[in-house]
Protein backbone atom coordinates (compact mmCIF):
# COMPACT_ATOMS: atom_id res chain seq x y z
CA UNK A 1 0.00 0.00 0.00
CA UNK A 2 2.78 2.67 0.75
CA UNK A 3 4.60 1.61 -2.15
CA UNK A 4 1.07 2.38 -4.53
CA UNK A 5 0.93 5.83 -3.28
CA UNK A 6 4.70 6.62 -3.53
CA UNK A 7 4.46 5.28 -7.03
CA UNK A 8 1.47 7.93 -7.90
CA UNK A 9 4.10 10.55 -6.91
CA UNK A 10 6.90 9.16 -8.70
CA UNK A 11 5.06 7.99 -11.58
CA UNK A 12 3.95 12.17 -12.13
CA UNK A 13 7.46 12.87 -12.82
CA UNK A 14 9.91 12.75 -15.66
CA UNK A 15 10.50 8.94 -15.43
CA UNK A 16 14.54 9.37 -15.18
CA UNK A 17 13.94 12.54 -12.20
CA UNK A 18 12.05 9.84 -10.70
CA UNK A 19 14.21 7.70 -10.63
CA UNK A 20 17.03 9.59 -9.11
CA UNK A 21 14.90 10.86 -6.28
CA UNK A 22 13.85 7.00 -6.04
CA UNK A 23 17.24 5.84 -5.61
CA UNK A 24 18.18 8.71 -2.88
CA UNK A 25 14.85 8.13 -1.05
CA UNK A 26 16.38 4.36 -1.11
CA UNK A 27 19.77 5.26 0.43
CA UNK A 28 18.09 7.74 3.10
CA UNK A 29 16.13 5.01 4.43
CA UNK A 30 18.55 2.35 4.95
CA UNK A 31 21.12 5.54 6.73
CA UNK A 32 18.17 6.35 8.96
CA UNK A 33 17.67 2.25 9.79
CA UNK A 34 13.93 2.70 8.02
CA UNK A 35 14.30 0.06 5.36
CA UNK A 36 11.82 -2.18 6.66
CA UNK A 37 8.81 0.45 5.98
CA UNK A 38 9.54 -0.25 2.29
CA UNK A 39 10.89 -4.41 2.51
CA UNK A 40 9.04 -7.34 3.89
CA UNK A 41 11.28 -10.20 5.57
CA UNK A 42 12.92 -12.11 2.30
CA UNK A 43 12.52 -15.79 2.55
CA UNK A 44 15.94 -17.50 2.75
CA UNK A 45 16.46 -20.17 0.56
CA UNK A 46 20.49 -20.87 -0.48
CA UNK A 47 21.59 -21.89 -3.96
CA UNK A 48 24.86 -22.23 -5.47
CA UNK A 49 25.56 -20.65 -8.71
CA UNK A 50 28.56 -20.28 -10.53
CA UNK A 51 30.87 -21.32 -7.86
CA UNK A 52 28.91 -18.82 -5.51
CA UNK A 53 26.65 -19.52 -2.57
CA UNK A 54 23.72 -16.83 -2.88
CA UNK A 55 21.45 -16.55 0.33
CA UNK A 56 18.25 -16.49 -2.38
CA UNK A 57 17.82 -16.56 -6.13
CA UNK A 58 16.28 -13.25 -6.42
CA UNK A 59 18.60 -10.73 -8.24
CA UNK A 60 18.37 -6.43 -9.15
CA UNK A 61 19.56 -6.83 -12.89
CA UNK A 62 21.80 -4.07 -14.47
CA UNK A 63 20.55 -0.77 -15.29
CA UNK A 64 19.24 0.74 -11.84
CA UNK A 65 22.58 1.24 -10.07
CA UNK A 66 24.97 2.18 -13.20
CA UNK A 67 27.47 3.44 -10.61
CA UNK A 68 27.45 1.15 -7.43
CA UNK A 69 26.07 4.62 -5.83
CA UNK A 70 23.09 2.75 -3.50
CA UNK A 71 24.07 -0.67 -3.29
CA UNK A 72 24.16 0.13 0.46
CA UNK A 73 20.48 0.58 0.77
CA UNK A 74 19.18 -1.13 -1.87
CA UNK A 75 20.69 -4.90 -0.39
CA UNK A 76 18.54 -3.39 2.27
CA UNK A 77 15.46 -4.79 0.32
CA UNK A 78 16.34 -8.39 0.74
CA UNK A 79 18.36 -8.84 -2.79
CA UNK A 80 20.07 -12.34 -2.96
CA UNK A 81 22.73 -10.46 -5.00
CA UNK A 82 23.11 -6.93 -6.87
CA UNK A 83 24.13 -6.43 -10.24
CA UNK A 84 25.40 -2.62 -11.13
CA UNK A 85 26.48 -1.40 -14.07
CA UNK A 86 26.55 -1.19 -17.27
CA UNK A 87 30.46 0.85 -16.60
CA UNK A 88 32.66 1.21 -19.53
CA UNK A 89 36.17 2.81 -19.04
CA UNK A 90 35.89 6.53 -19.45
CA UNK A 91 32.83 8.15 -18.00
CA UNK A 92 30.41 8.92 -20.71
CA UNK A 93 27.01 10.81 -20.96
CA UNK A 94 24.96 7.96 -22.57
CA UNK A 95 21.82 9.62 -25.55
CA UNK A 96 19.76 12.93 -25.16
CA UNK A 97 17.70 12.99 -22.85
CA UNK A 98 14.24 12.76 -22.61
CA UNK A 99 15.60 8.62 -22.89
CA UNK A 100 13.19 6.84 -20.32
CA UNK A 101 9.73 6.50 -21.25
CA UNK A 102 7.28 4.38 -18.78
CA UNK A 103 4.29 2.61 -20.38
CA UNK A 104 1.59 1.98 -17.44
CA UNK A 105 -0.84 0.56 -20.06
CA UNK A 106 1.76 -2.34 -20.36
CA UNK A 107 3.93 -2.59 -17.48
CA UNK A 108 6.68 -1.58 -19.91
CA UNK A 109 9.87 0.91 -19.54
CA UNK A 110 11.45 1.80 -23.04
CA UNK A 111 15.33 3.07 -22.51
CA UNK A 112 17.88 3.97 -24.98
CA UNK A 113 20.13 5.65 -22.11
CA UNK A 114 23.48 4.47 -23.76
CA UNK A 115 25.82 2.91 -20.86
CA UNK A 116 25.37 6.47 -19.34
CA UNK A 117 28.02 6.35 -16.03
CA UNK A 118 31.01 7.91 -14.30
CA UNK A 119 33.64 5.03 -15.35
CA UNK A 120 34.86 2.28 -13.93
CA UNK A 121 37.51 4.29 -11.40
CA UNK A 122 34.42 6.31 -10.12
CA UNK A 123 32.42 2.90 -10.00
CA UNK A 124 35.09 0.96 -7.80
CA UNK A 125 35.66 4.05 -5.26
CA UNK A 126 31.84 3.19 -4.78
CA UNK A 127 31.90 -0.47 -4.29
CA UNK A 128 35.03 -0.09 -2.00
CA UNK A 129 32.95 2.21 0.35
CA UNK A 130 30.16 -0.19 0.46
CA UNK A 131 29.10 -2.02 3.05
CA UNK A 132 27.44 -5.20 1.50
CA UNK A 133 30.73 -6.36 -0.50
CA UNK A 134 32.66 -6.70 2.86
CA UNK A 135 30.13 -8.37 4.48
CA UNK A 136 30.07 -10.89 1.88
CA UNK A 137 27.19 -9.75 -0.55
CA UNK A 138 27.28 -10.82 -3.90
CA UNK A 139 27.86 -8.71 -5.96
CA UNK A 140 28.12 -8.82 -9.74
CA UNK A 141 29.81 -6.24 -11.90
CA UNK A 142 28.23 -5.13 -15.57
CA UNK A 143 31.06 -4.16 -18.10
CA UNK A 144 30.57 -2.20 -21.49
CA UNK A 145 32.32 -0.63 -24.29
CA UNK A 146 32.30 3.40 -24.46
CA UNK A 147 30.32 4.60 -27.30
CA UNK A 148 33.55 6.03 -28.65
CA UNK A 149 35.30 2.93 -29.41
CA UNK A 150 35.02 1.47 -32.25
CA UNK A 151 33.20 -1.99 -32.95
CA UNK A 152 36.55 -3.40 -34.37
CA UNK A 153 38.42 -2.24 -30.64
CA UNK A 154 35.54 -3.05 -28.54
CA UNK A 155 37.42 -6.24 -26.83
CA UNK A 156 40.00 -3.97 -25.50
CA UNK A 157 37.27 -1.46 -23.56
CA UNK A 158 36.27 -5.18 -22.42
CA UNK A 159 39.80 -6.07 -21.05
CA UNK A 160 40.07 -2.91 -19.63
CA UNK A 161 37.27 -3.11 -17.27
CA UNK A 162 37.57 -6.73 -16.72
CA UNK A 163 41.06 -5.84 -15.51
CA UNK A 164 39.79 -3.09 -12.93
CA UNK A 165 37.08 -4.74 -11.73
CA UNK A 166 38.75 -8.22 -11.08
CA UNK A 167 38.90 -8.27 -7.40
CA UNK A 168 36.25 -6.12 -6.53
CA UNK A 169 33.40 -8.41 -7.98
CA UNK A 170 31.80 -11.04 -6.87
CA UNK A 171 31.34 -12.43 -10.50
CA UNK A 172 31.81 -10.18 -14.15
CA UNK A 173 28.70 -9.89 -16.62
CA UNK A 174 29.93 -9.04 -20.26
CA UNK A 175 26.89 -6.76 -22.01
CA UNK A 176 26.92 -7.29 -25.46
CA UNK A 177 23.42 -7.07 -25.74
CA UNK A 178 22.16 -3.52 -25.10
CA UNK A 179 20.54 -1.95 -28.17
CA UNK A 180 21.07 1.79 -27.33
CA UNK A 181 25.28 1.53 -28.06
CA UNK A 182 25.73 1.52 -31.91
CA UNK A 183 26.69 -1.25 -33.30
CA UNK A 184 27.22 -3.65 -30.09
CA UNK A 185 25.00 -6.27 -30.93
CA UNK A 186 27.15 -7.28 -33.92
CA UNK A 187 29.45 -8.66 -30.98
CA UNK A 188 26.77 -11.43 -31.14
CA UNK A 189 27.36 -12.51 -34.13
CA UNK A 190 30.04 -15.84 -34.97
CA UNK A 191 33.35 -14.71 -35.12
CA UNK A 192 33.22 -11.60 -33.49
CA UNK A 193 31.42 -13.29 -30.56
CA UNK A 194 34.20 -16.09 -31.04
CA UNK A 195 36.88 -13.32 -30.54
CA UNK A 196 35.41 -11.39 -27.90
CA UNK A 197 35.10 -14.76 -25.41
CA UNK A 198 38.45 -16.05 -25.92
CA UNK A 199 40.19 -13.13 -25.43
CA UNK A 200 37.91 -12.71 -22.30
CA UNK A 201 38.67 -16.18 -20.84
CA UNK A 202 42.31 -15.85 -21.55
CA UNK A 203 42.25 -12.65 -19.84
CA UNK A 204 39.75 -14.34 -16.80
CA UNK A 205 42.79 -17.10 -16.42
CA UNK A 206 45.62 -14.46 -16.09
CA UNK A 207 43.85 -12.57 -13.40
CA UNK A 208 43.04 -15.63 -11.42
CA UNK A 209 46.32 -16.41 -11.24
CA UNK A 210 47.52 -13.04 -10.31
CA UNK A 211 44.93 -12.35 -7.59
CA UNK A 212 44.85 -15.79 -6.41
CA UNK A 213 41.11 -16.41 -6.58
CA UNK A 214 38.57 -17.27 -9.29
CA UNK A 215 36.03 -14.81 -10.48
CA UNK A 216 33.14 -15.63 -12.70
CA UNK A 217 31.93 -14.22 -15.85
CA UNK A 218 28.86 -14.60 -17.38
CA UNK A 219 27.69 -13.29 -20.69
CA UNK A 220 24.01 -11.28 -21.45
CA UNK A 221 22.85 -11.76 -24.39
CA UNK A 222 19.64 -9.81 -26.42
CA UNK A 223 16.52 -11.18 -26.59
CA UNK A 224 16.27 -10.83 -30.43
CA UNK A 225 17.42 -13.80 -31.41
CA UNK A 226 16.72 -16.83 -33.86
CA UNK A 227 17.28 -20.02 -33.44
CA UNK A 228 20.35 -20.62 -35.16
CA UNK A 229 21.84 -17.45 -33.43
CA UNK A 230 20.52 -19.27 -30.15
CA UNK A 231 22.62 -22.52 -31.07
CA UNK A 232 26.09 -20.50 -31.74
CA UNK A 233 25.51 -18.60 -28.92
CA UNK A 234 25.65 -22.00 -26.71
CA UNK A 235 28.20 -23.43 -28.82
CA UNK A 236 30.53 -20.84 -28.00
CA UNK A 237 29.80 -20.48 -24.32
CA UNK A 238 30.57 -23.96 -24.06
CA UNK A 239 33.66 -23.70 -26.25
CA UNK A 240 34.93 -20.65 -24.08
CA UNK A 241 34.17 -22.27 -20.30
CA UNK A 242 31.51 -19.46 -19.60
CA UNK A 243 30.41 -19.51 -16.04
CA UNK A 244 26.84 -18.48 -16.46
CA UNK A 245 24.48 -16.68 -19.16
CA UNK A 246 21.98 -13.62 -18.59
CA UNK A 247 19.08 -14.02 -20.92
CA UNK A 248 17.68 -11.63 -21.54
CA UNK A 249 18.22 -8.11 -22.29
CA UNK A 250 15.74 -5.35 -23.99
CA UNK A 251 13.72 -6.24 -26.92
CA UNK A 252 13.49 -3.89 -29.94
CA UNK A 253 10.34 -5.08 -30.52
CA UNK A 254 7.08 -3.07 -30.26
CA UNK A 255 4.72 -6.04 -29.82
CA UNK A 256 1.86 -5.65 -27.54
CA UNK A 257 2.78 -1.97 -26.91
CA UNK A 258 2.41 -0.18 -30.10
CA UNK A 259 -0.90 1.60 -29.45
CA UNK A 260 0.24 3.48 -26.41
CA UNK A 261 1.69 6.54 -25.42
CA UNK A 262 6.09 6.58 -25.66
CA UNK A 263 5.24 2.67 -27.14
CA UNK A 264 6.77 4.10 -30.24
CA UNK A 265 10.03 5.54 -28.71
CA UNK A 266 13.50 4.16 -30.07
CA UNK A 267 15.73 1.66 -27.40
CA UNK A 268 14.91 -1.27 -25.73
CA UNK A 269 11.57 -2.60 -24.15
CA UNK A 270 11.63 -4.16 -20.80
CA UNK A 271 8.98 -4.93 -18.24
CA UNK A 272 5.88 -7.51 -18.84
CA UNK A 273 5.89 -7.02 -22.69
CA UNK A 274 9.06 -8.93 -23.02
CA UNK A 275 8.34 -11.22 -20.96
CA UNK A 276 7.26 -13.89 -23.58
CA UNK A 277 9.70 -13.32 -25.40
CA UNK A 278 12.38 -13.64 -23.25
CA UNK A 279 12.07 -16.72 -22.01
CA UNK A 280 11.27 -18.59 -24.69
CA UNK A 281 15.24 -17.50 -25.85
CA UNK A 282 15.91 -18.34 -22.68
CA UNK A 283 13.98 -22.18 -23.01
CA UNK A 284 15.59 -22.94 -26.25
CA UNK A 285 19.32 -21.62 -24.62
CA UNK A 286 18.87 -24.24 -21.49
CA UNK A 287 18.14 -26.99 -24.17
CA UNK A 288 21.03 -25.92 -26.17
CA UNK A 289 23.35 -26.02 -23.66
CA UNK A 290 21.77 -28.94 -21.89
CA UNK A 291 22.86 -28.16 -18.21
CA UNK A 292 26.43 -27.48 -19.20
CA UNK A 293 26.13 -23.70 -17.68
CA UNK A 294 23.58 -21.92 -15.95
CA UNK A 295 21.04 -19.50 -16.87
CA UNK A 296 19.90 -16.17 -14.80
CA UNK A 297 16.65 -15.69 -16.10
CA UNK A 298 15.59 -12.02 -16.68
CA UNK A 299 12.98 -10.15 -18.51
CA UNK A 300 9.33 -9.29 -17.29
CA UNK A 301 9.44 -10.74 -13.81
CA UNK A 302 5.97 -8.68 -12.49
CA UNK A 303 5.47 -11.54 -9.51
CA UNK A 304 6.09 -14.81 -8.06
CA UNK A 305 4.76 -16.78 -10.73
CA UNK A 306 6.54 -15.18 -13.32
CA UNK A 307 9.75 -15.91 -11.65
CA UNK A 308 8.41 -19.59 -11.06
CA UNK A 309 8.49 -19.67 -15.38
CA UNK A 310 12.17 -18.37 -15.67
CA UNK A 311 12.99 -21.53 -13.09
CA UNK A 312 10.75 -24.16 -15.16
CA UNK A 313 12.18 -22.70 -17.95
CA UNK A 314 15.63 -23.30 -17.16
CA UNK A 315 17.07 -20.51 -15.02
CA UNK A 316 18.84 -20.83 -11.86
CA UNK A 317 18.78 -17.37 -10.60
CA UNK A 318 16.30 -14.42 -11.95
CA UNK A 319 16.57 -10.91 -11.88
CA UNK A 320 14.75 -8.19 -12.65
CA UNK A 321 14.83 -4.06 -12.78
CA UNK A 322 11.15 -2.92 -14.88
CA UNK A 323 9.29 -4.77 -12.61
CA UNK A 324 10.86 -3.64 -9.75
CA UNK A 325 9.42 0.02 -10.72
CA UNK A 326 6.10 -1.10 -11.39
CA UNK A 327 5.68 -3.36 -8.04
CA UNK A 328 8.28 -1.89 -5.34
CA UNK A 329 10.51 -3.54 -2.90
CA UNK A 330 7.05 -6.23 -1.99
CA UNK A 331 8.20 -8.20 -5.19
CA UNK A 332 11.52 -8.98 -3.48
CA UNK A 333 10.10 -11.06 -0.84
CA UNK A 334 7.15 -12.22 -2.99
CA UNK A 335 9.72 -13.39 -5.39
CA UNK A 336 11.83 -15.13 -3.04
CA UNK A 337 8.98 -16.92 -1.55
CA UNK A 338 7.25 -18.56 -4.25
CA UNK A 339 10.99 -19.71 -5.71
CA UNK A 340 11.89 -21.01 -2.07
CA UNK A 341 8.65 -23.56 -2.63
CA UNK A 342 9.36 -24.86 -5.89
CA UNK A 343 13.48 -25.14 -5.01
CA UNK A 344 12.81 -26.94 -1.86
CA UNK A 345 9.98 -29.40 -3.94
CA UNK A 346 12.76 -30.14 -6.37
CA UNK A 347 15.63 -30.77 -3.55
Amino acid sequence: MLYSLIRQFFFALDAETAHGIGMKGIDLLQSAGLAGLLARPVEACPVEVMGLKFPNPVGLAAGLDKNGDHIDGLAKLGFGFIEIGTITPRPQDGNPKPRLFRIPEAQGIINRMGFNNAGVDKLLENVRAAEFPKRGGILGINIGKNATTPIDKAADDYLICLDKVYNDASYVTVNISSPNTKNLRELQKDEALDDLLAQLKARQQQLADRHGKYVPMALKIAPDLDDAQIAAIADALRRHRFDAVIATNTTLSRDGVDRFPNGDEAGGLSGAPVFGKSTEVQRKLAAALAGELPIIGVGGILSGDDAVEKIRAGASLVQFYSGFIYRGPELVSEVAASLAKILRKSV
